[in-house]
């Protein structure tokens, strides 16, 4: 691997040498008959994901790799979105030839270039995501951005239950302000300036991400997918608990506070959307497909309540959604994600 890409692809050398593999990507790809329009490819196409906990599908059970506890610490689910998805082409005859699902809870967007701690204190790691790309590799699928720009830090600012000791990663953005006062924290201050940067390293850190997709597997229609949406128009929702649960969706953030959670979320989809246009790629619209499936929609969620006991088990005891899509969630994940495919490949 180049020097100059084992730390960033922002110089202007990189960049040209990136644009150069996508353009080739295209040519190569013209140069294919392609049969009629609507013709899905014959042959299996060399798919990679990659992505965080939303494309591991944490939560779900059973996970993969239960024997690699570095692999298993990313909770990446046996029937993730990236199973169903490929399962669902296949049962209309458009098959994926998945060279990897690399998708591991807490994954940072920059883990896609540099190796994740699976688990805070150990020397559980897995490698760099871009490894699993080679050249043959057509498409490359998954979600990241979240966990770079600190929703679980937003969260355990809003929440005071969130800030007792859990598995749940990051510290409140100041621990000092009180958790029923985080919008105001937020509006204006340090907490404006804190969450305006973070945006900014969002944006930088996907177009980087983009170009090292182009170059390590330049025939690859890269594929960024977006996030659920979390708080529904109607707040009110989230005041009941779930049928036959205790805790209510969102815990004991302030009825106030859930507006401006969802204007984050909302901010972030349209990021990950302009960030994949800048760089030719395509994106998978969540956000707007799930205003009936929020963490606050009863039998009908698609979320998982921020406390309320998921699948998976660490230590014999269960761990929470975290906000995280249950399997009615995966579903929609699935479809969405195979009908964005299937529109790709019959391009």
């Amino acid at each position: 691997m180049p020097a100059s890409l084992r730390m960033t692809t922002k110089t202007p050398a990189v960049r040209r040498l990136a644009a150069a593999a996508v353009a080739l990507g295209s040519c190569l790809a013209l140069s294919v008959p392609t049969g009629t329009a609507d013709a899905a490819p014959a042959d299996p196409v060399p798919t990679v994901f990659y992505g965080d906990s939303y494309t591991a599908n944490y939560g779900i059970a059973p996970v993969n790799n239960e024997n690699d506890p570095s692999r298993a610490l990313c909770f990446q689910a046996k029937e993730n979105y990236p199973a169903l998805a490929a399962r669902r082409l296949a049962d209309k005859g458009v098959k994926l030839d998945v060279q990897a699902d690399v998708s591991c809870g807490g994954a940072l967007v920059g883990n896609f270039w540099e190796e994740q701690t699976t688990f805070p204190g150990t020397d559980y790691k897995v490698p760099a995501q871009q490894d699993a790309l080679k050249p043959d590799t057509k498409l490359v699928v998954g979600s990241m951005g979240g966990n770079t720009l600190g929703f679980n830090r937003i969260l355990k600012q809003c929440s005071a239950k969130l800030r007792e000791p859990s598995l749940l990663p990051g510290d409140p953005v100041d621990a000092d302000s009180p958790a029923d006062k985080c919008q105001e924290f937020f509006a204006s201050g340090d907490g404006q300036q804190w969450l305006d940067s973070q945006f900014e390293v969002v944006v930088g850190q996907l177009a980087e991400m983009f170009d090292r997709m182009a170059y390590f597997s330049p025939e690859a229609t890269r594929v960024l997918v977006g996030y659920s949406r979390l708080v529904p128009n109607d707040t009110a929702k989230c005041l009941t608990p779930a049928p036959g649960q205790t805790e209510l969706p969102l815990a004991d953030i302030t009825q106030d506070a859930m507006p401006f959670l969802d204007q984050v979320q909302k901010r972030l989809d349209q990021v990950m959307k302009q960030a994949a246009a800048d760089a030719g790629a395509e994106f998978v619209e969540l956000y707007g497909h799930t205003w009936a499936n929020t963490a606050c929609d009863g039998a009908e969620r698609g979320i998982g309540g921020l406390l309320e006991d998921s699948q998976v088990e660490l230590f014999g005891q269960k761990l929470p959604w975290y906000g995280h899509p249950n399997e009615r969630g995966r579903d929609i994940q699935a479809q969405r994600v195979a009908d964005k495919i299937e529109e790709i490949l019959n391009q």
